[in-house]
């Protein structure tokens, strides 16, 4: 009997790209048309949250849909684990053709790499030359389509970046539009789609020999931009002059008048933009519109390819980022270990108008990107988390996993394996219940990062200042958020002093934002005592989800009430 393909997946991620650089978000974002025809043509999530807001963190925990405290990828020094349970490890074996083009930041094991019948690697300074973790030289599968030489020419600005001042550096630049990265990536994928529409599986063997069935592609599409260095082609650039650039609101004393914790304040010192000219402030933010506008335009040749090859209709799209980025809010830009909306909440689309998924719909309940993965395994028919376990019988135990269909159960896909994640089909997109909270985390259990530290740096500070601490900081404390619709509360068990309390009953490290009346995170109102129950029920929240997450890994259950009888 002919089997029915299941549907490929598209999965577009974005690096550094904030929630509220769109305008379809927020009064200070950029019109973005392919990303609101996407949003048109399926789900759009409006909170949605970022597990950890650093690359590797972010990226494996997407992956896996597990939180960065279960697989140990914690900083970005620490990339995907041999022999986790990853999404292209189930797509493989699920016999996808499988592919990643653009920035990789999350696999490094040859058993890892291995799953990818195409591998098309480009990163914020170009090719790889191997000298960083997670950004691998050569290709697999397939040569770049955009000459080498054209890729090295249009990125030799970014390998010498000019600095406007110690926190501000923004270029825009005249080489070849083909050869940056985001056009780079684009075209890679276009050929990509292409050949696939010919039937080519490039050269991937079918683990299940399904003669009778089309082999389905998953592909990772993800973009280094707009991450710094911020550089941008003139063409783009002229799109976004700094006099129209939105600056987000601010309050003058935010980290001075003793209610920003320790670490907030040190970053502040670190990257504050109090001494740079309004012009180069905005100057940077509308250089970063202008990345974000040619990864846009990037998004709408895929979906124009999709559609012209005729495979938009048997395809998931998914657009998100790995995390934010300051660029403007808090005084700030890049990013920093806080949990700042600017760094944890991203955009996130999921579109099939072919499999049923709601058009144009917006959804306004907490979802993380770790939900991304059972969502996608959900829509495709590999793996059930929806619905009810199956009645036990006698003497035996229900089903503790996901259901996975009998003739497809494997070595990587079955019940008991998936069991491991701790991200959940999103809702609307599936049949899944709303969520009214979603988490973050960051910290590796290391020692605080302090102001006297920081004051052994020369300054003036800045973004050298901020490579040279960055791993104290990203290691330091084991910060935990916790954020719904209304509030946001942040706390690191480790903080000192231990056992000191607020009137409130908050730590005095604590961070607590009233979102409705306060919407920019200005002020932290962690220590008013009229906010005690506040407190006291977002740490209930964090609570709840640390004991649901607290298995490294899960531990096997049984099938039977008791010992097997023989009968």
């Amino acid at each position: 009997m002919q089997q029915i393909k299941q549907p490929n997946v598209v999965f577009i991620m974005a690096d550094q790209m904030k929630w509220s650089a769109f305008r379809m978000h927020s009064g200070i974002g950029i019109e973005t048309p392919a990303l609101e025809r996407l949003a048109s043509e399926g789900v759009r999530f409006e909170h949605a949250i970022t597990p950890h807001p650093l690359c590797v963190p972010a990226r494996t925990s997407v992956m896996t849909s597990r939180y960065p405290h279960s697989t140990g990828c914690r900083r970005n020094e620490t990339l995907m684990p041999p022999n986790e349970t990853h999404a292209f490890r189930i797509w493989k074996e699920a016999g996808f053709t499988t592919g990643l083009i653009g920035k990789n930041h999350c696999f490094v094991e040859s058993s890892d790499l291995d799953l990818l019948d195409v591998r098309c690697e480009i990163s914020h300074r170009g090719l790889p030359v191997g000298n960083y973790p997670g950004e691998n030289v050569g290709n697999k599968g397939m040569d770049w389509v955009t000459p080498t030489d054209v890729i090295d020419q249009s990125h030799s600005t970014r390998r010498g970046m000019p600095r406007q001042s110690p926190t501000i550096s923004y270029a825009i630049s005249d080489h070849p539009i083909e050869g940056y990265g985001t056009s780079v990536i684009t075209t890679q994928t276009e050929a990509f789609l292409e050949r696939i529409a010919t039937g080519d599986n490039f050269g991937a063997e079918n683990e299940n020999d399904a003669h009778d069935l089309e082999k389905p592609f998953a592909l990772w599409v993800s973009y280094p931009d707009p991450h710094e260095p911020y550089e941008a082609p003139r063409r783009y650039a002229d799109m976004f002059p700094p006099e129209g650039v939105n600056l987000p609101p601010s309050r003058s004393s935010e980290f001075t008048d003793g209610t920003a914790p320790e670490r907030n304040r040190t970053l502040y010192e670190i990257l504050n933009q109090e001494s740079d000219s309004e012009e180069d402030r905005r100057a940077v933010i509308a250089t970063y519109q202008a990345m974000v506008r040619f990864v846009d335009d990037g998004v709408g040749r895929i979906l124009d390819k999709l559609d012209e090859l005729g495979l938009r209709e048997n395809t998931i799209v998914v657009f998100t980022a790995d995390h934010g980025d300051f660029m403007g809010e808090h005084g700030m830009a890049v990013k920093g270990g806080l949990f700042y909306d600017s760094l944890v909440r991203v955009p996130l689309i999921v579109s099939w108008p072919g499999g049923g998924v709601p058009q144009g719909v917006v959804d306004d309940s907490m979802a993380n990107t770790i939900d991304v993965l059972p969502t996608l395994l959900q829509l495709q028919g590999i793996a059930d988390f929806e619905s009810p376990p199956q009645e036990p019988s006698e003497g035996r135990l229900p089903n503790p996993g996901p259901r996975v269909p009998e003739e497809s159960q494997g070595e990587v896909v079955n019940s008991e394996n998936l069991r491991r994640f701790q991200g959940s089909p999103l809702p609307t997109v599936t049949g899944a219940a709303p969520r009214a909270a979603a988490h973050s985390e960051y910290g590796a259990g290391g020692p605080a990062f302090t102001l006297d530290m920081l004051a052994k740096f020369s300054k003036p500070y800045g973004y050298p200042t901020l490579i040279d601490t960055l791993w104290a900081r990203e290691a330091e404390g084991r910060r935990k958020m916790v954020r719904t619709q209304s509030w946001k509360y942040v706390t690191d068990p480790m903080a000192e002093p231990i056992g000191a309390t607020t009137d409130s009953g908050a730590h005095p490290e604590d961070e607590l934002y009233d979102l409705k009346s306060d919407p920019w995170e200005l002020r932290n109102v962690a220590a008013d005592g009229k906010n005690a129950g506040v407190v006291s029920k977002m740490r209930a929240l964090l609570a709840d989800w640390m004991v649901r997450t607290e298995d490294f890994h899960p531990v096997p259950l049984p099938r039977t009430i008791g010992r097997e009888q023989s009968r």
